[in-house]
């Protein structure tokens, strides 16, 4: 498990592209054969992968947790973008196919990625909450997941947010979770763009082939900064930054927050005029 700590948004104004990269990027999420978790101390919320080949993958703590097993003190939301797999949790199995979540409460011990096919390995992405509460836990597909329809054509930013963990869809203690799909032609997120002060989020962009970029602005609104991304990587985005892209070809892409609420539209919305 890879740490990165906070970073004051007065320093980020002097770091070079590589140094942002360093701070903020996840360059590679899936491994095949491996879990791949980085740990934010930006309200300590874990992002990663985990894509099991011809074996079984088994989440541990391990001494940055703290804690005798990962979900001791904290919950966890899983939407799987590859091939068919299977979580086991304490024994009991959840099939994800493609484009399925799945929520998982604090509390259980043994959590266990598996693919169908190793030729065609489930790529389970995971983001992880501390959580001060237990709750069920839930598979989300897609088709039960809570839409909501957002943007123009004229703003090239039409596109449909699908809210897996929400209150809408099941209850958790801070995190949330959901996944972005633009309609055809449709190039921008989340701009005009926004921040919100009580929680962060990270990103995962995905669905790309491999020689188109996603161009993602990141950094306070009037001192914005910009990281260009590839297929499956993802970028950490502190509460003071803003976070929007826009791709040289279609994408799509899961976000997850976690923080201080759940109250999705608990943003500050950035005047275009205040936009640097």
């Amino acid at each position: 498990m890879e740490i990165r700590y906070s970073t004051h948004p007065q320093d980020a104004k002097y770091y070079t592209t590589e140094e942002l990269r360093e701070e903020f990027l996840i360059p590679q999420v899936f491994i095949p054969g491996e879990i791949k978790l980085v740990y934010s101390h930006v309200d300590r919320m874990i992002a990663g992968g985990a894509c099991p080949t011809d074996k079984p993958l088994q989440l541990e703590a391990g001494k940055e947790i703290g804690a005798d097993f990962f979900l001791a003190r904290r919950e966890m939301g899983v939407i799987n973008i590859g091939g068919k797999g299977t979580v086991k949790l304490d024994g009991e199995e959840y099939v994800l196919e493609s484009r399925d979540g799945l929520y998982v409460g604090m509390g259980i011990k043994e959590v266990i990625f598996e693919s169908e096919d190793p030729e065609k390995p489930a790529k389970f992405y995971i983001n992880s909450a501390p959580a001060h509460a237990t709750y069920p836990t839930v598979k989300i597909e897609i088709s039960k997941a809570n839409p909501n329809r957002l943007g123009s054509l004229a703003q090239s930013n039409k596109r449909t947010i699908y809210q897996y963990v929400h209150p809408a869809v099941c209850k958790s203690c801070q995190l949330v979770m959901g996944l972005t799909i633009l309609e055809p032609n449709n190039m921008w997120n989340t701009m005009p763009c926004h921040t919100h002060e009580r929680r962060m989020e990270v990103y995962l962009y995905f669905d790309m082939e491999e020689d188109t970029r996603v161009i993602h602005f990141m950094g306070e609104p009037s001192e914005t900064r910009h990281v260009v991304m590839k297929n499956e990587q993802a970028i950490i985005s502190p509460s003071w930054s803003i976070h929007s892209g826009v791709g040289t070809s279609s994408y799509t892409f899961i976000w997850g927050m976690a923080g201080e609420n759940q109250t999705f539209d608990d943003m500050d919305h950035v005047s275009m005029e205040d936009f640097k």
